[in-house]
């Protein structure tokens, strides 16, 4: 590998080093996040317009606008005839006669555009003297053409010639057109050739892939289709291949890092699984069995557990902190106090979610001597509560509140110093400083993928010692994208529910069913059952400013209902605006069945348990991704009663309504995400730009293949030399990529 060290590059080089811009467009430019020639050398085209509009100078009509392609001559600058305005001019012709094209205002245009270059026209057609002409029309260099193409359009042929023009999002003052001329330029910098490729060149010759500067001409000035196709699946490649280098690298680090080696007696953690109420799944046991064995290794175990809603992935995390905190530390035997064994720390993404984990850690711990603390932006909560009788060996459980008691924040970090709390669960407030743990073995973080990879390693790097890591997500992924986001992660699956859960009863609702359906949930609710209704919006869009004004809304749907439907049902609402205290307050009556249906948006998706709600109904499901649909049709499937969910289309799109159906054929939440992937696209289902990654980057996400082909490829290198110090540009690159997760 080469030795030598990157300098300054001519892509960090400023956009105003290499061309003139106008003072007004600099605020324009950032909107697009165009501010280095890298950044506008990686602006790529999102689609690329053909020829087939293409029409020849002799069947121009004057007054309508047209598209020719001919070679341009004559050009030269100078000064209208009536106002003296800066002016550039030229003569295009093809093998059926000449255009006069002008350019006011524009004299620059002569330079840009070579003497006798072939060129695509698109303007207005007038009449100018001898000539049909065109009057400040767009023009675009298309290269050399083959010389059978060129003969093509030069000796009667009657088909346009072949080319591909790239089409690039634009923004006010930044016009594709300007970007395609901007891009000519930096072209012709004889700089431009001076780019070196981060990729090694045996891994683009293993693959059959194209370097860098030849991949930036194909995908920005393709000759034909497979130019942009090869260029695109280069950087589609390149893309993830970064990704897992920089995963492979957190996973090396890692395995250099000690942990706590915790190795729980088997008797002692069947005899806490014997509580449950419920026999443990086989993919239960083989997740807790996997969980286990890393705790054993005396290096930091990185696991990513995936399983559907419902499907018990507490459970495992109870049984593996049970392990934990039933351990001392090595060397550290604490004599006078019932304190002192390993900690364990629980981080959820949301309140709610945290608190709903407090509960159940409640309920699988109650019988033990063991101290669980909760903390949030809003407050604390220690367990046991000694204020009502339910300190170590007294009342644990039986007051109101399952036993636990609200305590000052500095009391609670107190303990949790000291050794004395040892599950402590809560929100992100967990990462902050002044939270200090005495022995920190194990960090268990749920809906990890809301978290940053920062985020993550903030929390399981808290001292000296580092924690094992267990990531939990009830969110479907598509192998391909687990492998690709969570390259550094083991992974587990539950692919299988608890038994005597009945399967949810889905079916797809068509406007003229709508009424049928209310009866069938009016029997429920009669029945003592709880419904949700899950609606794309908040409020009304407002009519001046959006387009649709058919999306269900939760607080004029809520109003609806109540008025016309359930009126002698209790109705409320939930959604993301709402306070803290305000979503508490609301999910409180629910779970006290002092709400009957309560009408959300999506927030509902993640944390709310309410066993006795077997219903959801879901309005406008063409705007929800099939593995948003199942999980919010998991929120149903929390009980051994039969659950129902109905799903709502105003879309009459037969492709849309075979979506939906993929909820009842797919066997699970895995399947359903893959079939999603295919029909709806990565970028689109799973929200790409949040992560960090590029469209072009989510097209390998479907590609098996080629994630892992980049997977192994980035493992080999970092296997031999972890710092990159054989691979300076790569290194250069993977350092200033920005860190991939979900905000």
């Amino acid at each position: 590998m080469s030795e030598k060290q990157p300098s300054i590059k001519f892509i960090d080089f400023p956009l105003s080093s290499v061309i003139r811009i106008h003072p007004d467009q600099i605020s324009h430019l950032k909107k697009l996040n165009l501010h280095t020639v890298g950044d506008i050398l990686r602006h790529f085209p999102t689609r690329y317009g053909g020829t087939s509009e293409a029409q020849y100078v002799k069947d121009l009509i004057v007054g309508q606008s047209a598209t020719i392609y001919g070679r341009i001559g004559k050009l030269k600058t100078g000064k209208s005839f009536k106002s003296h305005k800066a002016m550039a001019e030229g003569i295009v012709s093809d093998n059926t006669g000449s255009l006069k094209v002008v350019w006011l205002h524009q004299p620059y245009i002569a330079k840009l555009i070579q003497e006798g270059s072939l060129v695509k026209v698109t303007g207005k057609v007038t009449k100018r003297g001898e000539y049909n002409g065109m009057m400040n029309p767009e023009i675009e260099s298309v290269g050399v053409l083959p010389d059978q193409i060129g003969h093509n359009l030069f000796a009667g042929s009657e088909q346009p010639i072949e080319h591909f023009s790239p089409v690039y999002p634009e923004t006010k003052g930044v016009t594709s057109k300007w970007i395609y001329h901007t891009l000519q330029r930096i072209f012709k910098n004889p700089l431009f050739e001076t780019i070196e490729d981060p990729i090694p060149t045996e891994i683009l010759k293993k693959y059959n892939l194209p370097g860098l500067v030849t991949s930036l001409i194909w995908i920005h000035t393709p000759q034909k289709e497979s130019d942009a196709q090869v260029a695109r699946k280069r950087f589609s490649f390149e893309e993830v291949f970064y990704i897992q280098i920089k995963n492979q690298q957190v996973r090396a680090a890692a395995q250099k890092e000690k942990a706590y080696v915790i190795e729980p007696s088997s008797k002692h953690l069947k005899e806490f699984t014997d509580r449950f109420p419920f026999a443990l799944t086989e993919s239960q046991k083989k997740s807790t069995k996997d969980i286990l064995d890393d705790f054993k290794k005396g290096t930091p175990m990185s696991r990513l557990l995936e399983g559907d809603v419902g499907s018990g992935k507490t459970a495992v995390a109870a049984t593996t902190a049970y392990g934990v905190v039933t351990t001392r530390p090595k060397n550290k035997e604490s004599k006078t106090q019932d304190f002192g064994n390993l900690q364990v720390a629980y981080m959820a993404p949301t309140e709610i979610l945290a608190k709903q984990h407090f509960e159940s850690f409640i309920t699988y711990f109650k019988h033990m001597p063991i101290s669980i603390g909760f903390i949030s932006g809003t407050g604390c909560r220690k367990f046991p509560s000694k204020v009502n009788g339910g300190g170590l060996g007294g009342n644990r459980g039986t007051s109101g509140n399952n036993g636990w008691t609200d305590i000052s924040r500095a009391q609670l970090l107190k303990w949790v110093k000291n050794g004395e709390i040892a599950i402590l669960i809560g929100t992100h407030a967990l990462i902050q400083k002044t939270v200090e743990f005495k022995d920190l073995a194990y960090v268990i973080i749920d809906e990890q993928h809301r978290f940053g990879t920062m985020q993550r390693q903030k929390l399981a790097r808290k001292h000296n010692v580092t924690p094992h890591l267990l990531s939990m997500t009830a969110t479907p992924i598509p192998r391909t994208l687990a492998l690709t986001l969570y390259g550094d992660l083991d992974l587990s699956l539950i692919d299988q529910m608890p038994t005597g859960r009945k399967p949810i009863i889905t079916e797809i609702i068509t406007e003229p069913k709508r009424e049928a359906t209310y009866e069938k949930i009016k029997q429920e609710l009669r029945d003592g059952r709880q419904v949700y209704v899950i609606c794309p919006r908040i409020e009304e869009a407002d009519p001046d400013k959006e387009q649709a004004l058919n999306v269900k809304s939760v607080v004029e749907e809520a109003k609806r209902l109540k008025e016309k439907i359930f009126k002698e049902w209790n109705i409320d609402i939930l959604h993301s605006k709402m306070k803290p205290k305000e979503k508490d307050a609301v999910m409180g009556q629910f779970e006290k069945k002092e709400i009957d249906i309560l009408v959300a948006t999506s927030v509902v998706e993640v944390g709310v348990n309410v066993p006795n709600a077997t219903i959801i109904l879901i309005e406008g499901a063409e705007r929800f991704g099939l593995s948003q649909l199942h999980q919010l049709r998991g929120r149903v499937i929390r009980s051994n009663h039969q659950a129902y969910c109905y799903v709502l289309s105003d879309s009459k799109s037969d492709k849309t309504v075979e979506r939906l159906k993929a909820l009842n054929t797919a066997k699970n939440g895995f399947e359903l995400s893959e079939i999603d992937l295919k029909l709806r696209g990565a970028g689109e289902l799973y929200g790409g730009k949040q992560w960090g990654i590029t469209d072009i980057g989510m097209e390998a996400i479907k590609n098996i293949k080629m994630v892992e082909a980049a997977r192994n490829e980035a493992q080999i290198i970092v296997k031999e030399d972890s710092t990159l110090s054989a691979y300076p540009i790569l290194k250069q690159t993977i350092d200033t990529k920005r860190e991939i997760h979900f905000e």
